[in-house]
């Protein structure tokens, strides 16, 4: 008696197949198994590359409104009395975050070099009772933020993130 080839009694993955036992001929195909298993894997692999580059996109604009905030302080230390310039520096180092970025209004102020005591903005009071080994410095704060939206609508992460920036630098 000949068999077809497809329902012929043969050896499947090294185990022979019981004795006058027949197998449908779709049992063989292992044609598609490949295209299924894409199917059910890709929308989940797609979804997680755009959770990274969404995260990614919120790391980036992060990094550069501290970047942003860091540029005007440097810039203050050497002009403090210029805060319309510090602004203009935080916002001209933070161009490629769209929209812009805010620029809250930088603080001057002295305070005791050991960065801890008699803390005074605007120098109103100058720290005289500074810790032994410390003396009195002058500060400049800038604080930077950025509304951040998400490209996508994620679960359990809101609709709007404030991403913050500060730099406080002595001269």
């Amino acid at each position: 008696m000949k068999h077809s080839p497809q329902t012929r009694n043969r050896p499947r993955d090294g185990v022979p197949a019981p004795q006058g036992a027949k197998r449908p001929a779709w049992w063989h195909c292992e044609r598609g198994g490949s295209l299924v298993e894409m199917g059910l894997a890709l929308p989940l692999l797609t979804l997680l590359l755009l959770g990274v580059i969404d995260l990614g996109r919120a790391a980036y604009f992060s990094i550069e409104v501290q970047n942003a905030a860091e540029a005007a302080a440097i810039y203050g230390t050497h002009n403090p009395a210029d805060t319309t310039g510090m602004e203009a520096v935080a916002v001209a180092d933070a161009a490629n975050v769209p929209g812009g970025i805010t620029v809250a209004t930088p603080v001057t102020g002295c305070m005791c070099s050991d960065g801890k005591t008699g803390k005074s903005p605007g120098c109103t009071v100058q720290p005289t009772r500074c810790p032994t080994s410390t003396s009195a410095v002058n500060y400049v704060t800038i604080t930077t933020s950025y509304n951040y939206t998400p490209m996508f609508a994620w679960p359990g992460i809101p609709s709007s993130i404030t991403l913050t920036g500060s730099s406080t630098m002595r001269y």
